[in-house]
């Protein structure tokens, strides 16, 4: 049989049964992709799974023994029930198979092995209801020494229902055995200081490890290839970017002219990230930098410095944001802070979906004829419709909310235009070197001087129902004081099936359902008799763009007191007298979620004050979030807090859409120091051998972990 290299298909391994069920179970397809399939953990059969632990209702894998087996007539129907009790030395459960009493000759008294099902309860007793299982090799096992084959380690996969982990683990023996040469991506001399084994033994011992030993060295190998292999992916990026040629943008008399007119001092973090967004404007390649900073820190100055330095030389600024109104504020942000000397000059234009078909025609003009220097809009920028004369610089807001192709098109409607990613929601050290490891990240951290500053509470109405009441009673006090707040609600209508009313894409529902949506909080507020005189209006993602615009206008205005909205208020919603924010059910929100709401408030010179209402028992992780983000208003702090809470999964999700963030066994927080060494080693490499000729092996892997068409991708992110 020939030898399998990494490309080689499953059909092609395993066999064509075999390699669809792993394609619909795990989404793998090549030899590759199934031995980067890692046990999730190992069982020993000295140290079986305790069975008196199993939670009823779940898919579980164990190791055990057959104690007994019998089979007998079913009543009231034809065929015979087989029934086995097998045990892990502690506890007992039962294994029940219909009209298979020929599974009796295997299920012998004595036997071990494993197996595989969902726990079920019959008359007290745990039972697996046609379970898959794996009988260990007595035969074999007797010519080994006892206590090496007690000791073995036994992977168990990441499964389902139905592909079992001993089905993995039988497909992926099946491979190792014909399994040919394996690249390492790792350079020799880096291989042996860092104390890590070749690629090949790595492999073997994750999979089929001989002792439990064996498995620490291999994972932590396999690690660094990982770690190594992604790091020097996005380095190739920034490489390949920087061999583009970008017209300089110097800066001129417009930027001059507007710090000149600075009604105050920009903050040193804002001077800074400032000082080398211009320098990167003047450079020999396109910009790609990414500017994060808490909500109200001044990204959007630092944005117009730059897109005012690309105006001195005619070039067009392209700002696109993920809504109509966050655009529509942007715009009159952007007109008012230029003031009545340099708008005029610069022509910011709005270019959005909802605007009418007469005005949208004349802002597309505008753009196409060079007139508008600063164009802002949605995804209506990306229509093919929507052309510039020389666009300079790219600015995307909430980066996260665009995918790669969509930010590409815009793009492409400049000669390798600079661009400039600004993100609210603060990322960790490591999220940034592992996720936007291709892009140069700027921080703001200081806030302008002056802010009041938001106070958070937690409210859990569970333990104390009386607190209910005192919410809505501290509204209407700071009503009565002539602020205005929000209220925000995990769902539009709670009494809707769960699915398009779920909580936002960066909510961790809890259990149950969703008891406050707008509808119930609102019809709550409106039989009150404390807001008989306190005008309330809802707000949320499925009205139509221009109501919603109409609604958040007439906030901003101070026409409504309180509004009652889902988390289409997370961005861009600047209302400088709104003083209150509660956000119910707000365990049903992420920790950044929770905070990017709360940044909506304490806006102006009023002071801020979140209570964020909870049923969420003490002590559990839902509660946790909730108090975390009481604890502190520090953004930074609590990404940290957040990374270690919810693990990288659910932090890194489609930030890069070009390369396949779903880490293995990497783990951004307890390895950071690895991706650190990893990162480094990937620089020099990349200096001495750019395109890798004399790392093959690197390349290889590369090639492996990132496709063409992914590279694609992430030329264009």
């Amino acid at each position: 049989m020939p030898q399998f290299t990494f490309d080689t298909l499953l059909v092609e391994a395993v066999g064509e049964k075999v390699a669809k069920s792993l394609q619909r179970a795990f989404s793998v397809q090549t030899v590759g992709e199934l031995l980067g399939h890692y046990p999730r953990r190992y069982a020993s059969r000295g140290q079986l799974t305790p069975i008196d632990s199993l939670p009823v209702g779940e898919m579980v894998t164990i190791v055990a023994e057959v104690r007994s087996a019998s089979s007998r007539q079913m009543r009231g129907r034809r065929g015979e029930l087989l029934e086995v009790v097998i045990s892990d030395g502690a506890g007992t459960m039962s294994l029940t198979f219909f009209g298979q009493a020929w599974r009796l000759k295997d299920l012998q008294p004595g036997r071990q092995g494993v197996f595989s099902g969902k726990v079920g309860e019959y008359r007290g007793t745990l039972q697996l209801a046609h379970p898959d299982y794996d009988l260990f090799d007595d035969e074999a096992s007797a010519r080994m020494n006892a206590e090496a084959w007690r000791n073995m380690p036994i992977p168990i996969y990441p499964a389902t229902s139905t592909f079992p982990s001993w089905m993995v683990k039988r497909a992926v023996d099946q491979v190792l055995r014909h399994l040919g040469p394996v690249p390492d991506p790792l350079p020799e001399a880096f291989r042996q200081e860092q104390e890590l084994l070749d690629a090949r033994t790595a492999l073997v011992r994750v999979h089929a490890p001989d002792f439990p030993d064996q498995v620490a060295p291999a994972q932590r190998t396999l690690r660094m290839h990982e770690a190594f292999v992604l790091q020097a992916a996005l380095l190739q990026q920034r490489q390949f970017v920087r061999m583009m040629a970008a017209v300089p943008r110097p800066a001129g008399r417009q930027l001059e002219a507007f710090d000149a007119a600075l009604p105050f001092e920009r903050t040193p973090d804002q001077h800074t990230v400032g000082d080398r967004i211009a320098a990167d404007l003047v450079g020999a390649w396109p910009m790609n930098r990414l500017v994060q900073g808490e909500v109200g820190s001044g990204k959007t100055l630092v944005a117009l410095r730059a897109m005012l330095q690309v105006a001195a030389s005619g070039g067009q600024s392209a700002l696109i944001a993920p809504t109509e109104v966050l655009a529509a504020q942007h715009l009159r942000s952007i007109t008012r802070m230029l003031g009545p000397q340099l708008a005029p000059e610069l022509m910011p234009t709005l270019l959005t979906g909802q605007l009418p078909a007469a005005q949208r025609r004349k802002a597309a003009l505008r753009a196409a004829a060079g007139q508008a220097l600063i164009v802002v809009g949605t995804h209506a920028l990306l229509s093919e419709s929507t052309t510039f004369s020389d666009l300079g610089l790219v600015v995307v807001d909430e980066q996260h909310r665009f995918g790669v192709e969509q930010r590409e098109t815009l793009r492409a409607k400049g000669t390798s235009p600079h661009v400039l990613v600004l993100t609210a929601t603060p990322i960790p050290r490591t999220v940034a070197m592992t996720v936007f490891g291709d892009l140069d990240v700027s921080t703001i951290r200081t806030l302008p001087a002056g802010r009041p500053g938001i106070e958070s509470f937690v409210a859990p109405v569970g333990e104390k129902p009386a607190w209910f009441a005192r919410v809505w009673a501290r509204v209407a006090e700071e009503v009565a004081k002539g602020h205005q707040a929000f209220v925000v609600c995990p769902a539009i209508d709670a009494s809707k099936p769960a699915g398009e009313e779920a909580p936002a894409e960066d909510a961790e529902a809890g259990e149950g359902r969703t008891r406050w949506g707008v509808v119930q909080a609102a019809e709550l507020l409106a039989s009150h008799p404390d807001y008989a005189g306190i005008r309330v209006e809802i707000l949320h993602g499925k009205m139509p763009g221009e109501q919603k615009d109409a609604v958040m206008q007439a906030f901003a205005r101070g026409e409504i007191d309180v509004l009652v909205a889902t988390t289409v208020v997370e961005v861009g919603v600047d209302v400088p007298n709104a003083s209150t924010m509660v956000i119910l059910e707000a365990d049903r929100f992420g920790v950044s979620q929770l905070h990017q709401l709360r940044g909506r408030v304490g806006r102006g010179s009023v002071p801020g004050l979140c209570l964020l209402v909870t049923e969420a028992d003490p002590y559990t992780p839902a509660r946790t979030r909730v108090e975390a983000v009481a604890a502190t208003s520090d953004g930074f702090e609590l990404a940290e807090i957040d990374l270690d809470l919810r693990g990288e999964g659910d932090v890194l999700g489609d930030a890069q859409s070009g390369v396949r963030s779903s880490l293995r066994l990497l783990r951004v927080v307890a390895d950071a120091d690895l991706i650190a060494i990893a990162r480094a080693e990937a620089e020099r490499v990349l200096e001495r051998d750019p395109t890798l000729k004399q790392h093959p092996g690197l390349a290889a892997s590369i090639s492996a972990r990132v496709s063409s068409a992914e590279r694609a991708a992430l030329a264009k992110n």
